[in-house]
């Protein structure tokens, strides 16, 4: 009998509804803090940023959210995504287990960022909104929102991390072809760029910046939102419709994980795949073991600390208790620049707080080396970022290996890696390297953090 490689859902089984994890937490999330007053957030402060609507989600407790049919209409165009079992890479690493790789890659914008820039500029269109502006690193985000906002007759203006868009030429192309307009961060065009780049002229710049100027250019245009894509609840709410999808494939496969995988910067790609196998093992279910693997240059889970910090670097967005490095925290120049970001999504914060989510960081070169094993093996180049995945996935592999044992792993392949060929040049020429944040500097970083419980 023939062994099977792809496990696909017919297209009227696109999840109808999201998944929210609030709803199933053992201890409620920490409320978002007014960053002025340091007093809890009301909807009348989130108003002047995000529509209703994703203020409501961004609170809510109810466990499943309809998906709107306009939202779901354009999902259908590349969801559900497919599942594969990864034969060839089993049997390049010899080991007995069995690897599945659930591929958000067949979006239009090539990643998972599409299922939440779909919902928001939904929703968005709905309040009449005219323009959006937001911040993306190595693009994947912006690609998708450009998309996004394309569909629905939005205007756009992207605040590009510096690094990222000198490395990554063509994701900028991208979201020009979608109509968005892109500028380096930090730039001339807010004052929070401005101020830091008095300070520092050549800054590559970070997430926390571009955040800042997408926060400042939208609270000073009546007629902008902005919208982010990553980090707060109501993103983790709408990529909830990939793990749905993949437990449904899995049972095709007559299997369920024993570790479900997933890189993490924001935490929106492996909070989709994740949540909905984790609201089992809330309930008293299977034991799954879950796994975030993050950048050693930026090791937020790993190194950081639980507490309330700001989104951003000009300390303009609310307070969120989070897994943070410090919102001054500077990561290097590395080629997965959708991770260079100092903080966690609150939720998946809480849940290595309470220990249902296990974290690991790996150096640079060595999620390389994963990322070609894999694509020699099984055809896709992934993203450096998915690649941390990738890399955790085959290190399971290994040690079941060595333990002589099946075991089941589930990781999700977040996006692919068409438009950082670049990077993987630099990789072969010997032009990367290691780099873990050395501890003193992330010291220096949680020195600004403000002292609350």
């Amino acid at each position: 009998m023939a062994r099977q490689y792809k496990y696909l859902l017919p297209e009227d089984q696109v999840p109808t509804r999201w998944y929210n994890i609030a709803a199933d937490l053992k201890n409620p999330p920490a409320p978002a803090l007014h960053p002025g007053t340091g007093q809890p957030l009301g909807p009348a402060d989130l108003a002047p940023l995000f529509p209703m609507a994703v203020i409501e989600q961004e609170v809510s407790t109810e466990r499943w959210i309809d998906i709107p049919e306009p939202v779901l209409d354009v999902y259908r165009t590349y969801r559900p995504a497919p599942l594969f079992r990864a034969h060839r890479l089993e049997e390049a690493l010899g080991t007995p287990a069995h690897i599945y790789y659930k591929y958000e890659g067949v979006s239009p914008a090539g990643s998972h960022k599409v299922n939440t820039a779909v919902a928001q500029a939904y929703y968005n269109h709905l309040e009449g909104v005219r323009r959006i502006t937001t911040e993306t690193g190595a693009g994947q985000w912006g690609t998708a929102l450009a998309y996004a906002c394309q569909m629905f007759g939005i205007e756009l203006k992207i605040y590009m991390v510096r690094v990222s868009f000198e490395q990554k030429p063509y994701r900028k192309a991208m979201m020009n072809v979608y109509g968005a307009s892109v500028v380096p961060s930090p730039s001339q065009d807010t004052n929070a760029g401005r101020t830091i780049l008095e300070r520092d002229p050549n800054s590559s710049g970070s997430l926390g910046i571009a955040i800042s100027e997408a926060v400042e250019d939208a609270a000073t245009h009546e007629d902008t939102k902005y919208s982010l894509g990553s980090v707060l609840n109501h993103v983790m709410l709408h990529q909830t419709v990939i793990g749905q999808e993949a437990i449904a494939q899995m049972q095709l496969a007559g299997e369920y994980p024993d570790v479900v995988i997933g890189c993490v910067g924001g935490g929106s790609n492996y909070a989709g795949l994740a949540f909905p196998f984790m609201q089992e093992r809330l309930n008293g279910g299977r034991n799954t073991r879950f796994v975030a693997a993050e950048p050693a240059s930026c090791p937020t889970l790993t190194k950081g600390v639980y507490t309330y910090d700001f989104g951003d670097t000009a300390e303009l967005t609310p307070l969120v208790k989070m897994s943070t490095l410090g919102h001054s925290f500077m990561p290097p120049s590395i080629h997965a620049g959708g991770l260079r970001y100092h903080g966690m999504s609150p939720l998946i914060s809480q849940l290595h707080e309470e220990g249902y989510i296990d974290a690991v960081a790996h150096p640079q070169l060595g999620v390389f080396a994963a990322a070609v094993q894999f694509a020699r093996a099984e055809g896709i180049v992934p993203a450096p970022e998915s690649a941390h995945a990738i890399r955790s996935a085959i290190d399971e592999a290994l040690e079941a290996k060595e333990a002589g044992e099946e075991r089941v792993i589930l990781f999700n392949l977040s996006g692919h890696g068409f438009l950082d060929l670049g990077a993987y040049e630099q990789y072969f020429n010997g032009e990367l390297e290691d780099y873990e944040y050395p501890a003193e500097l992330v010291q220096q970083a949680l020195a600004g953090v403000p002292q609350l419980a």
